[in-house]
């Protein structure tokens, strides 16, 4: 993806990208996994992680790892991490090793910990919550770069995702140009809505049935 297409992706925030899935007919965002460091919004290609309950066998590599050195620039790191919420999957060593490669987040599906860590490394951390309980013999890493859930929404390797203050929307890698190109039309009616207000017509006049029925789509009419 050139810089011109990511800075335009950037420019757009989770909310319009979610009613643009909507539109589309795929899962919308996922509010539950909240942005706990920054303030910048990230988007970029998916590595996923698989995270599941520790089997009893010492991993001969720590979770997390094979992700960090399969990203390229830019990447985003997204872990599933829902078979217990008593620990973290993500600390400040993998944090450090993730800036270094110059990663562009981390997403998880479960609670992390060292957050002030990965702020004064100034990397995107998204997460359910924090801990500072470890994942040593609670949880391990199960697979890399497979489909994992993530929420409501299956991630594969490759999808993209966009994050900020309001959650996140996964983009699947077969459907961005459809996605673009509505999310390109609600920002030039939501752009058009804003110029209507700063010109002085109300709320209720330019907020209209064309707004409500913006997200429809073909099946529905």
């Amino acid at each position: 993806m050139d810089d011109t297409l990511r800075r335009e992706m950037l420019a757009y925030d989770t909310c319009l990208v979610s009613d643009a899935l909507e539109k589309l007919g795929l899962p919308h965002g996922i509010q539950e996994i909240q942005r706990l460091t920054t303030r910048r919004r990230i988007f970029g290609r998916c590595v996923t992680v698989q995270i599941d309950r520790f089997s009893g066998d010492v991993p001969k590599r720590h979770l997390g790892a094979n992700a960090v050195e399969a990203a390229a620039p830019g990447d985003i790191i997204v872990m599933s991490h829902r078979s217990r919420d008593d620990c973290a999957c993500w600390g400040g060593l993998l944090s450090t090793s993730a800036s270094l490669a110059r990663v562009g987040g981390v997403i998880v599906d479960g609670r992390v910990r060292d957050i002030d860590e990965s702020e004064d490394l100034a990397l995107p951390v998204f997460a359910r919550g924090a801990t500072p309980v470890t994942a040593r013999s609670r949880v391990m890493e199960t697979a890399t770069n497979e489909p994992i859930e993530v929420g409501h929404a299956t991630v594969r390797p490759g999808d993209y995702v966009l994050a900020d203050g309001s959650g996140i929307a996964f983009i699947p890698a077969d459907r961005f140009d459809e996605l673009l190109a509505v999310a390109r039309e609600l920002h030039a009616f939501e752009e058009g809505v804003r110029d209507a207000l700063f010109a002085g017509r109300s709320i209720g006049e330019v907020m209209n049935q064309n707004y409500e029925t913006l997200l429809k789509t073909k099946a529905s009419g």
